[in-house]
């Protein structure tokens, strides 16, 4: 009987911990949200005011206006879905390589390339910039979406990392049957590896979008013109030129933080089964 009460305690108490690690890791979301239907006036009031009262839903309809976010909304949607489709093809390709196949120096490369993972992104900025330039890739898209098509963009080495981890979960048995029925390495990895690998594609999906949607650094050097400015770069625009209506800006932040949140939620268990999954077998 004592066990059981001791066993019930230690849940009591770890639902609480849970509780109050859900609540300070959801307050500045709140504080955003109850922020961007408020007036001027009782964002500044004290003590502060949780609850608008009324509540000002056309900081929405203003913040929308003001800046082209229609522009913003539609650059952002390109690149990230571009650069999603290029960094889960290019990714789940090397991982197929570095956990399915057989060559020489295989395993000397994957090291190399987690080696990869400790160079901060700002080393490389001036020497990439510079390439760009030559090229003729400056204030379009291109730098932002062809790195992830060769594997370096945004989350490359680690996508790949994920993904050779998940696909180590499954059994080789399954490549030597499709091998002895003719398959090539090619349509093992479309016909058998990506079917069985949804949960670990979906997972680097979801990182991918995060990454890319949230991405200021990369559209900042690179974009000049402001109809090809992406939607972080237009939420900075956006606090540059309309610093004081902070009510206005946290309506702003609340429409450029909502897809991602939406995405999460909906995918949310693919995303627990693709982490759970991932590294069962080294």
């Amino acid at each position: 009987m004592s066990a059981m009460r001791r066993s019930l305690h230690s849940r009591i108490l770890l639902y609480f911990l849970v509780v109050v690690v859900v609540v300070v890791f959801s307050l500045p979301f709140v504080w955003v949200l109850r922020s961007s239907v408020m007036t001027t006036a009782e964002l500044f009031q004290f003590p502060p005011q949780w609850v608008p009262h009324p509540f000002s839903w056309k900081n929405y309809q203003d913040a929308l206006t003001v800046v082209p976010f229609g522009r913003y909304f539609l650059n952002s949607t390109l690149v990230t879905l571009t650069t999603i489709l290029g960094s889960v093809l290019i990714s789940s390709l090397a991982a197929f390589s570095f956990s399915h196949l057989r060559w020489r120096g295989r395993n000397v490369l994957f090291m190399v390339l987690l080696s990869s993972l400790m160079m901060p992104y700002i080393v490389t900025l001036i020497p990439s910039f510079i390439m760009w330039r030559y090229l003729g890739g400056i204030d379009t898209f291109l730098p932002l979406v062809l790195p992830s098509w060769f594997g370096t963009g945004v989350g490359g080495a680690f996508n790949i990392f994920l993904l050779r981890q998940f696909f180590l979960t499954i059994p080789s048995e399954l490549d030597e049957a499709a091998y002895m029925d003719g398959a090539s390495p090619l349509a093992v990895y479309w016909y058998v590896m990506l079917p069985l690998s949804v949960p670990g594609l979906l997972v680097v999906t979801i990182i991918t979008f995060g990454w890319a949607w949230n991405d200021l650094l990369a559209p900042l050097v690179y974009l000049i013109s402001p109809s090809r400015f992406t939607l972080a770069i237009g939420l900075t625009e956006f606090a540059t030129a309309y610093s004081i209506q902070w009510n206005l800006l946290m309506a702003a932040s609340a429409v450029v933080i909502l897809p991602v949140l939406v995405v999460y939620v909906v995918f949310q268990r693919y995303f627990i089964q693709g982490i759970a999954l991932t590294g069962l077998k080294v």
